[in-house]
């Protein structure tokens, strides 16, 4: 297998991975989450859909299975890149590993995702869902820039380098730290929309942490960060403390990154400026998610815009770090591509 058509298939699997994500918030929001079966079905509600195969034609249950069959599919090709790196298809002295990894990764989500709704929703696993699966797009993310570093063409041309840079240790800290702070983020996110309560019996609008600050953005309650309140308030607040961490470091990394920009890639600094662009779409929509009712087109796109906003903060600190390229493809005759054509 050529390495152009492994990078093309690990970045196929990538965006399939971003789009299983949305498809999530979808089941959420719809209250499609036990469309399936109610908590306790055991092997009925999972992988079986209310003991069928196939389910019916009810909308939560057709929700809740295209998102297991958009999986199954990840799952799939996350599995076929193991195989032709175990196999020596493509070659890469780290590529066995990550993949391996990723093989577990998957594996690991789809039982969470079965254990999620056997436990009928609950918060802390809905979290753990959510950021399980941010991990594995992370590295996902981290194949395909191993993949496309130094990437030899498949007609023997000039290799095609990724995004270096001189980036002094302090920045390189400062983009890691930004990345980790929005995972935080987000598994904060996940776990306050666990409490909503969406598709269970119980569920009343209004329910959950995403309403205890009630319509008030910055404030809560009449105050700025009123912890102690009660817990519903502490998990939302727990959220936005991060979020605005999330901010502060994006704003101190993105004029870190523009003030060196002469002395970095330019890919570096075009990252850097989408950081910042993505981060203010992404308050705005979390404000206006406060704001207004529960909009589920808001709630699905907050997610969507999150997911990138990690996505973009992790790719931005791996340019910074010195991530190579290892992947070469093979041609007949058991030679690699690289040497086959003359690149050493």
């Amino acid at each position: 297998m050529s390495a152009r058509a492994y990078r093309r298939l690990a970045v196929a699997t990538l965006v399939a991975t971003f789009l299983l994500i949305v498809l999530g918030g979808i089941v959420r929001v719809s209250g499609s989450g036990l469309g399936c079966g109610p908590e306790g079905s055991g092997f009925h509600g999972w992988p079986f859909c209310n003991g069928d195969i196939v389910p019916g034609f009810e909308l939560t249950a057709v929700i809740e299975y295209a998102h297991r069959i958009v999986a199954g599919v990840v799952g799939v090709m996350i599995v076929s890149l193991f195989v032709l790196a175990v196999s020596r298809r493509v070659e890469g002295p780290r590529l066995p590993t990550l993949t391996g990894v990723l093989v577990v990764l998957v594996a690991a989500q789809a039982g969470l995702g079965g254990l999620t709704v056997e436990k009928g929703l609950d918060e802390g696993l809905v979290a753990a869902h959510l950021g399980l699966a941010m991990v594995l797009l992370g590295g996902l993310l981290l194949l395909v820039r191993m993949c496309g570093a130094r990437f030899p063409s498949d007609d023997g041309g000039p290799t095609v380098d990724n995004a270096t840079s001189n980036a002094p240790r302090p920045l390189k800290a400062l983009a890691a730290l930004t990345a980790l702070v929005m995972l935080a983020t987000i598994v904060a996110g996940g776990y306050m929309a666990g409490t909503q309560n969406y598709g269970r019996p119980d569920y009343r609008l209004g329910d959950g942490a995403h309403h205890a600050c009630g319509k008030e953005f910055p404030t809560c309650n009449g105050s700025f960060m009123p912890f102690g309140e009660s817990r519903l308030v502490d998990i939302h607040l727990t959220h936005r403390a991060f979020m605005y961490l999330a901010v502060l470091l994006t704003v101190m990394l993105t004029v870190a990154v523009l003030r060196r920009r002469k002395a970095l890639s330019a890919a570096a600094v075009a990252r850097a400026r989408w950081l910042g662009a993505l981060v203010a779409v992404q308050v705005l929509l979390g404000a206006l998610n406060v704001w207004l009712d529960e909009y589920e087109l808001l709630i699905v796109a907050h997610l969507a815009v999150g997911t990138l906003v990690w996505a973009v903060a992790l790719d931005l600190a791996l340019s910074l770090a010195p991530v190579r390229a290892v992947v070469r493809g093979r041609v007949p005759g058991n030679a690699t591509l690289a040497t086959a054509a003359g690149v050493k």
